[in-house]
This record gives C-alpha cells, sequence and structure tokens, in this order.
C-alpha cells in the first residue's frame, strides 16, 4: 500500500476523497460514484468544462494507491499553486466564483447532470480566473427534485455579496465565521430596510426566511416538482442579480485610494521603485508575498519578471480593484487576497485543520514588507522584536522599508495618540532584525527620511 494522507478537508462527500502520496494530490473515486463519473465522463461534459478552462483538468491513474475496497478510480488533477478560501477573496473575486457556479451548472444541465453543493470551496483561482475543482461534485438530474444545493449558493455567495453591497463594508470575517455560508436569519436581520425595495432581496432573503421559519417543527419534505425551464430560469434570474452589481464599490475605505490621496509624491515613489529594482537585481525569485500590496504597484513590478506574486492588504477594495486590474490585463502570476496581518486567517473547521492557516500555505522565496511597519508597530503595538521574529519565520529574503517617526505618516498617526514607542527608532530597527536576517543593502530614498533594506535570513540559504 502506498503511504497516503487524506486530505483534513474532505470527508463529507462518499462519491470520493483527496488525498496526498508523495507530494503529489490526487482525488479517489469510490464505487458509489462510479456510474456518475462515467456519465460526467462519457457525456461530453467534462471535457467541455475543461475546454472551457472551468473545470480543473485530471489524468486517470489506473492504480489503486489506498488499496482501498472502495476504489474506483484514481484522479490526478492539474497541481494548484496556491490554495486561497473564500473569506480571504474581494467582493469581485466572490462574485466571479458565484457566477463560474452557476454556469457551470448551466452546463452540465445540458448534459442531463447537476451540481449536488454549491460552496465557494470547490473554487480556486489559477492565472488570474476562477476555476472549478470538485470533479465529484456533479449528479445525474432528477427533473422531479429542486435543485438541492439553492440554499447553499444563496448562503455562500449571494447573502455575502448582498450584505457587502448595502452595508458598504467588507463581510469576509464574517465568511470565516460562518464557514458553511451565512445563514437567511443572519442575513435578514443585517440587511437595511433599503434592501427591502429589491425584488431579489425579497424573494431570495425575507420570503426564504419566512420559508424557512414556517418550516420550523413541521415537515422539510418537498415533493413540488422542479422543471428545468424553471431551473433554467432560477440561474438566468441569479445570474442578472450577480451581474448588476456595480463593479466600482463606491464606498471609500482608509487604503482604497492612497496613492491618489497620499501625502507622498509620485517623485518619491520613482525613487522607491528605482532601488526597489536595484535590490532586486540578481534574485532568483520563484513566489514573492507582497503584505500590504495597497494598489500591487510593487507586485506587478515582480510579476512582469515572471515571478508569481500573492498580494494582500487588509483592505478589501484595495485587492478588489487589484484583481479587477489582473483580470482586465490578464496578468495570470498576481493572486489578490484581502488578509489582516495582525490577525492573518486562522486554522478553522473540524479538527481546527479543514482550513489550513495562512502562513501554513506560504511557502515565499521574497516577502515585501513596503511602507507597513509603522502600521504594525504604532498602529498595532506590535514591538519591533516580535516583528522580526515573526519575519524570521516566513520570509527567506525580506525587502522592507523602515519609516521613522520623523515621517508625516507616522507624525499623522500619533498625532491621535500617545506616544508611547520610545524604541521606534533605525538602530532599534536594526537590532531587532539583526539577530535573525543578515542586512545585505540598506539604501535611503532621497527627499525622505524612509529606508528600504534587502535582508537575508540567517543560514536560510
Amino acid at each position: 500500500m502506498t503511504n497516503y494522507i487524506t486530505h483534513p478537508a474532505s470527508f463529507k462527500d462518499p462519491s470520493g476523497f483527496v488525498f496526498q502520496a508523495g507530494g503529489t494530490i490526487y482525488r479517489q473515486v469510490n464505487q458509489s460514484y462510479a456510474a456518475t463519473y462515467d456519465k460526467l465522463m462519457s457525456s461530453g461534459l467534462y471535457q467541455q468544462l475543461v475546454n472551457k478552462k472551468q473545470l480543473i483538468p485530471h489524468r486517470e491513474i489506473t492504480e489503486n494507491l489506498t488499496q482501498s475496497p472502495d476504489w474506483y478510480k484514481t484522479l490526478q488533477p492539474e497541481a494548484i499553486p496556491f490554495i486561497s478560501y473564500p473569506y480571504e477573496w474581494s467582493f469581485e473575486q466572490l462574485r466571479d466564483a458565484a457566477l463560474l457556479t452557476l454556469s457551470v451548472l448551466r452546463t452540465a444541465l445540458s448534459h442531463g447532470m447537476i451540481l449536488k453543493d454549491a460552496t465557494p470551496f470547490n473554487i480556486q483561482f489559477m492565472r488570474g480566473r476562477p476555476v472549478f475543482i470538485d470533479t465529484l461534485s456533479f449528479d445525474v438530474y432528477d427533473h422531479s427534485r429542486p435543485w438541492v444545493a439553492y440554499r447553499q449558493f444563496c448562503q455562500c455567495f449571494l447573502f455575502p455579496l448582498y450584505l457587502e453591497h448595502y452595508l458598504k463594508k467588507d463581510v469576509q470575517k464574517i465568511l470565516s465565521a460562518y464557514i458553511e455560508g451565512i445563514p437567511v436569519d443572519v442575513t435578514a436581520r443585517l440587511l437595511p430596510w433599503k434592501s427591502n425595495l429589491s425584488f431579489g432581496v425579497w424573494l431570495h432573503v425575507y420570503l426564504q426566511n419566512t420559508v424557512q421559519r414556517g418550516k420550523k417543527g413541521g415537515s422539510n419534505t418537498n415533493t413540488v416538482q422542479f422543471q428545468k425551464k424553471k431551473l433554467l430560469d432560477l440561474i438566468s434570474h441569479l445570474e442578472s442579480i450577480l451581474q448588476r452589481f456595480p463593479e466600482e464599490r463606491t464606498y471609500k475605505t482608509t487604503w482604497n485610494n492612497y496613492y491618489e490621496d497620499s501625502i507622498l509624491s509620485q517623485d518619491y515613489l520613482q525613487q522607491k521603485e528605482k532601488i526597489f529594482r536595484e535590490l532586486c537585481e540578481g534574485l532568483t525569485i520563484q513566489q514573492a508575498l507582497d503584505l500590504g500590496a495597497n494598489d500591487g504597484y510593487f507586485s506587478k513590478i515582480l510579476a512582469a519578471g515572471n515571478t508569481a506574486v500573492i498580494a494582500t492588504d487588509v483592505d478589501g477594495q484595495c485587492i478588489n480593484r487589484l484583481y479587477c486590474e489582473v483580470k482586465k490585463k490578464n496578468i495570470p502570476n498576481i493572486l489578490p487576497l484581502i488578509l489582516d496581518i495582525s490577525n492573518p486567517s486562522p486554522a478553522i473547521g473540524f479538527h481546527n485543520k479543514e482550513r489550513t492557516a495562512f502562513f501554513e500555505r506560504t511557502h515565499a522565496d521574497l516577502v515585501l514588507a513596503l511602507a507597513l511597519v509603522h502600521h504594525l508597530v504604532i498602529g498595532k503595538n506590535i514591538p519591533l522584536p516580535m516583528l522580526a521574529a515573526w519575519f524570521r519565520d516566513i520570509a527567506p529574503r525580506l525587502i522592507i522599508e523602515f519609516v521613522p517617526k520623523e515621517d508625516e505618516k507616522v507624525q499623522q498617526m500619533l498625532s491621535s495618540r500617545e506616544d508611547v514607542f520610545d524604541h521606534y527608532t533605525q538602530a532599534d530597527f536594526e537590532n531587532a532584525f539583526s539577530p535573525y536576517f543578515d542586512i545585505q543593502a540598506s539604501k535611503p530614498i532621497p527627499g525622505t527620511h524612509r529606508v528600504l533594506y534587502l535582508m537575508t535570513r540567517k543560514n536560510a540559504l
């Protein structure tokens, strides 16, 4: 028997499971799903979705790697460079994932099949676009049954999008609390009164909430037939709701117009870019992690050199704009994600293993922390020694910017609070990082008090 490890998130569907063997990810198809899998492959559905780049391609392995008596097939799907979760996606990313789910469902119906679930965990982002990854989500269509995943689709896609649209707030943290999707009664309570004017909200939220309350204590058996035309009409209706959401988020956040509103000049940015390029010269970088990426200015510089970049920021609108640009310009090697560095995505779900913590998934050659340290030290009260020790854990190489107290941005931050940061000087900064990193270069940015550093983790190379 091959040594293998079952993926901790793959336990809910008896059709099969995902496992890892020899460093490769596989998916086992069980005997109970054999006929359905064969229909997926023989009907042309699989090939059509793969041709449209909507479904992850796989190749069949003839060997029963798990030696399981339930084994029918072993699939080796194309490797996904980085696994991200819906609570790390921006509004547009979640909307595109929802539209993909509906598109896959529509195509499945044309081949006599249907999606039996509709969770965003079935989707990942590759090459700048969402792709469906759960090959075992398909079932044979039965016209006598409604779409069983409708409520899940609403909870996981439609309700979060409605909430962000009407509340003008990022709702990603709510998604990490409700891993199965935001319940309809919670959504109904959170939505403002003006949402009553929307027919879609009335139909999918308030009416559904009323029906659900009426079912409590009664039978949940639904004997109403759901003809294909009715289901296609529902798909079209949901698509129209999703497509009517405006692409540009109009509410202002702290960072979404940072460069436009910044007191810092374009000359500062140009000088910083010049130094940044000099520091990157000669470095071999396969994957970079840009922390506090804002609009991805420096992520795009790295991506132009064929580096795969995970660009993160706490501000959902910044990430949303970057994702839209990545999509519009067809930039395949930037993955924008929402991330609060002071409170990153933890390990959650069953046994705290179902969804992995963010920094357990990242393996970057280079970490960028540009104009970030002062926000963590002064904004979040994280002492410099703790910050340096944390960077040691995540960064073999580090390009980091030190912004001293003399800087106008820091002065702005200190104007509304007591300055208790006696140990926030350039010397303190270097003393904090020196035990963990070799400082290979430090270059002042002309016209400012700021300094860019290139550091290499001690004994890392």
